[in-house]
């Protein structure tokens, strides 16, 4: 005699219970809190360090407008009690801080251009074009990462003197340039790298030259990476201190990093409130220069970490 197995309909099509057991599923409103919950202590450590940023930025900038009494015996945050603008109008005329800026402008442009066009057709030379001596030629760029610039500098000082240059801003274009070279051409040949090669052979085979393939090819496709190594080295060469504080011989000469040196013990004391507008001047003329760049500065670093 068969037994009857079967199952009712209603059985069947019933949904779940659902039960508080560890399977149960939590719901939208249960899940957005586990998420704040795992996000709170990243917030934190954003916070923290915001203040660590920020704090040094708000004490330069409140102490700029203060009088010198006021920056010795107020508190650090303290509000100024008058808001003495006349600390920037020291700062650009007394202490000569326009003209420092002046040549600092004289001397980065042209070192940054020189660094970028020699560093991007090298780069483009050492990875797309094929030659006998191409990778040791690569090495040896690279080496010159690992040379510090101080070793140099006595040497090159001597040189430029005897060669009558010592008087100029062209020690300060030469020296930058040179230094910032290996580390932009290594960069821009690993930018290369990311390209795929079939876009050069495709344009060689069609009749372009390998000059038309750099111009028309590779620098539009290279911009972002381009405009990124070009800020990097703008940073590097208007925050220097060492090589400008060498190969400055007069005061009339000098960068905007040799001009705050000056400006921090000339008449023997230091007056904090033109110094503090010095500084805040160059720190924010930076950091709008970065703000505005960002997203480009963004890409570019991203373009060069993905294989084509």
């Amino acid at each position: 005699m068969a037994l009857d197995i079967s199952v009712p309909a209603a059985a069947v099509d019933a949904p779940p219970r659902q039960t508080d057991g560890p399977g149960r599923r939590s719901s939208p409103r249960v899940r957005s809190a586990k998420r704040i919950l795992r996000r709170i202590p990243v917030w934190i450590v954003v916070a923290i360090l915001m203040v660590v940023v920020l704090y040094p930025q708000v004490w330069m900038v409140l102490g700029s407008f203060k009088s010198q009494s006021e920056f010795l015996s107020n508190p650090a945050l303290a509000l100024p009690e008058t808001w003495r603008f006349d600390n920037y109008v020291t700062a650009l005329t007394n202490g000569n801080v326009g003209r420092n800026y002046l040549n600092s402008v004289l001397v980065t442009i042209p070192s940054v251009i020189l660094i970028v066009f020699i560093g991007v057709a090298a780069g483009y030379a050492l990875e797309v074009m094929i030659w006998k001596g191409q990778r040791g030629t690569l090495l040896y760029i690279l080496a010159g990462i690992m040379v510090p610039g101080q070793m140099i500098l006595v040497p090159l000082f001597i040189f430029y003197f005897r060669a009558g240059l010592t008087n100029s801003l062209l020690p300060l274009i030469i020296t930058y340039t040179v230094m910032g070279l290996p580390l932009t051409t290594f960069l821009m040949a690993t930018y290369f790298r990311a390209v795929p090669r079939e876009i050069f052979e495709a344009a060689t085979m069609d009749g372009s030259s390998p000059l038309r393939n750099f111009f028309v090819i590779g620098v539009p496709m290279m911009k972002n990476a381009i405009l990124t190594v070009g800020l990097v080295q703008f940073f590097s060469v208007w925050n220097d201190l060492l090589i400008a504080l060498t190969f400055t011989t007069r005061p009339d000469l000098a960068t905007i990093q040799v001009g705050l040196l000056s400006l921090s013990d000339e008449y023997g004391s230091t007056q904090y409130g033109p110094l503090f507008a010095a500084v805040s001047i160059n720190i924010v003329v930076l950091l709008v220069v970065f703000l505005a760049l960002n997203k480009k500065i963004m890409a570019g670093m991203a373009g060069g970490a993905v294989k084509g």
